[in-house]
């Protein structure tokens, strides 16, 4: 018996995304459906990373904040980022001030700046596993919240010196960029386009 719920138009979508219209949006329109580009992923990989101990709706009502005050995501700009844009960022309200965060996704720029361009995008996805491996998850105890590949795709990124991307954060990432397909079997989102 699947764990998907009909929600207010009677589609069956994961249970997660009933709580809020936010929610509903996000999942029926974003996750899990693929994600490419180099600033894409990076702002992806730092919006997980801020999730960090915190609700996924908090990151999500915070993301225009979080685009205005990391120029959008373009990893050549946030790696020129002064210790005053750090300062300016532990002031605004509209993103989550925490400061070993704030310099993760400072520093993680600077990194990614050296990469050639795609290097991100052809990194990451080298970490999707075979769609035939993955059955379609019936319930929400059969998603994993970490796998081999997200425990591997950590170890590489952080040897490659990006930093606060641990095993769950890494899968997290995964399923948000459609690496993997974790809708349930039986939600309308899992084979819409």
């Amino acid at each position: 018996m699947s764990d998907a719920l009909a929600g207010p138009d009677g589609a069956l979508r994961c249970p997660w995304a009933l709580s809020t219209e936010d929610y509903v949006s996000y999942h029926d329109k974003e996750w899990g459906r693929p994600v490419h580009g180099d600033d894409a992923l990076y702002e992806r990989l730092c919006l997980e990373a801020f999730q960090s101990g915190l609700s996924w709706i908090t990151i999500l009502r915070r993301r225009p904040g979080f685009r205005a005050a990391f120029a959008d995501f373009e990893i050549a700009s946030v790696a020129a980022f002064t210790d005053a844009d750090k300062e300016r960022l532990l002031g605004d309200p509209g993103i989550i001030r925490n400061r070993a965060k704030i310099e993760a996704t400072v520093a993680n720029a600077r990194v990614l700046a050296d990469w050639a361009p795609g290097e991100l995008d052809e990194l990451i996805w080298s970490f999707a596993p075979d769609p035939a491996d993955r059955p379609a998850p019936k319930r929400l105890a059969d998603v994993p919240a970490v796998t081999d590949e997200s425990t591997a795709l950590s170890k590489t990124l952080k040897k490659r010196g990006i930093r606060f991307v641990g095993p769950t954060t890494a899968y997290a990432l995964m399923q948000a960029c459609g690496l993997v397909n974790d809708h349930l079997e039986d939600c309308a989102a899992r084979s819409a386009p």
